[in-house]
């Protein structure tokens, strides 16, 4: 299969338009795939830089402290779930994990270290754009002329959406963007059950991807806010539906299970940056693009 050309190809280390909406590290020891990320991401007005092994990376994140990370997870040497986990060492950035591997278990795995999204090759770099500029709208305050939301509170939780800012009895939790948005959501909508087709499309703001990306979700999310994450008792699991916000923290006998409806969850709608379908076999790291 032809790879798609990206216009316009920049050049190895770094691409910088004269405009950029957002700082983008692509990390990748492919050139092909580098190559092409970086050209949808500058012709979305991105300014990119690129690196192709763990080291170089880092490196680089020092010099420029990027918006959001593409980040392989095969990588040579210290791989993609290392430097997931170094960077977040570093600081607050979102994670956007590249895998070419089929097993679940690698997938929630960069998720469990802290990545907010994986995508699975071969994907569809449009699509990947598309979940970017999904992440950078997230992590960006809002114009002044919005008024920000309000800050929300309950059983002992407190989310402030302007600062970013979120505590448990007056000590901040250290979340990572998805967590933090997952928690507002909860928050804003008390005692309701949501599904997690509901949840992937509220708060990532995606009509399709692989549920299981909600199902760990939720599981990090416990075990920060949660005093028994074994046995929660705010984020209440809805068997057959989903997941519920229970801010009386009750623990009285439900219908309950470790997994909603669907146990670890499929592709919801099938998109193609979400879905599986790469195992390594020697296909085409990029879709091609009509």
């Amino acid at each position: 299969m032809q790879q798609p050309h990206p216009a316009p190809r920049p050049g190895p280390a770094s691409a910088r338009p004269s405009e950029a909406t957002g700082r983008i590290l692509v990390v990748d020891d492919d050139p092909t795939v580098a190559e092409i990320v970086t050209g949808y991401l500058v012709r979305a007005g991105h300014l990119v830089d690129r690196a192709d092994d763990g080291p170089a990376a880092l490196a680089r994140a020092d010099a420029h402290w990027p918006d959001l990370v593409v980040l392989d997870l095969m990588l040579p040497g210290m791989d993609g779930l290392e430097v997931c986990a170094r960077l977040r060492e570093r600081g607050p950035v979102p994670v956007i994990m590249l895998t070419a591997r089929g097993d679940e278990d690698d997938r929630v795995l960069g998720l469990e270290v802290g990545a907010d999204d994986y995508v699975t090759k071969p994907f569809s770099p449009r699509e990947l754009v598309l979940r970017v500029e999904s992440v950078l709208r997230r992590t960006r305050p809002a114009p002044a002329a919005v008024p920000a939301p309000a800050a929300l509170a309950s059983a002992g939780l407190a989310v402030d959406p302007a600062a970013r800012r979120a505590t448990k009895n007056g000590t901040e939790l250290a979340l990572t963007l998805r967590e933090f948005d997952l928690l507002a959501f909860f928050l804003r909508h008390p005692g309701r059950a949501f599904g997690r087709e509901e949840l992937m499309r509220e708060v990532w703001g995606w009509d399709f991807g692989d549920l299981s990306t909600v199902t760990v979700h939720v599981r990090r999310l416990r075990g920060k806010v949660e005093d028994d994450p074994a046995n929660p008792r705010l984020i209440r699991t809805v068997w057959g539906v989903g997941y519920r916000f229970e801010p009386a923290g009750s623990s009285g006998p439900e219908n309950e299970s470790s997994e909603p409806e669907g146990g670890s969850g499929g592709p919801a709608g099938g998109g193609p940056a979400g879905s599986a379908g790469a195992d390594g076999s020697g296909g085409p790291a990029v879709r091609e693009e009509g």
